[in-house]
């Protein structure tokens, strides 16, 4: 069975950067910069986890995996963006504002993003119920 992943990243390097992309171009679609949605068996996760492992400095970058749940049965996707107008014939986006400028940049940022686009999901479910 597949799950669907976002997988997110922060390479502090720029040949990492570019080697890092290059091995998740090969497990999912590329959605906006350094944010990946792959639809993932448990070895193709294994697989991905291994072959990113060997790139990354464990000390300085960072890799998410966010689980999103099976992929089967998911139905439409919605998709909306704040400013240029989301287009289904250009590359798919999600786009998550971010919070307060004075807001410590790296993994924090990170899970705070993760959080918010979570609540707006869930307010928009809310919505729609």
């Amino acid at each position: 069975m597949r799950n669907t992943y976002l997988v997110c990243y922060d390479i502090s390097n720029d040949l990492r950067l570019r080697r890092v992309h290059k091995t998740m171009r090969g497990f999912g679609d590329h959605l906006q910069y350094s944010v990946f949605e792959c639809q993932l068996t448990r070895t193709d996760l294994a697989r991905c986890r291994h072959l990113l492992s060997e790139i990354v400095n464990h000390r300085e970058d960072q890799v998410l995996f966010v689980e999103l749940g099976p992929s089967e049965g998911r139905g439409d996707r919605v998709i909306t963006a704040v400013g240029r107008p989301y287009s289904p014939f250009d590359s798919p986006c999600i786009v998550v504002d971010r919070e307060d400028e004075a807001q410590p940049a790296g993994p924090l940022r990170t899970t705070n993003a993760i959080r918010n686009a979570r609540e707006a999901r869930a307010l928009l479910a809310d919505d729609g119920a």
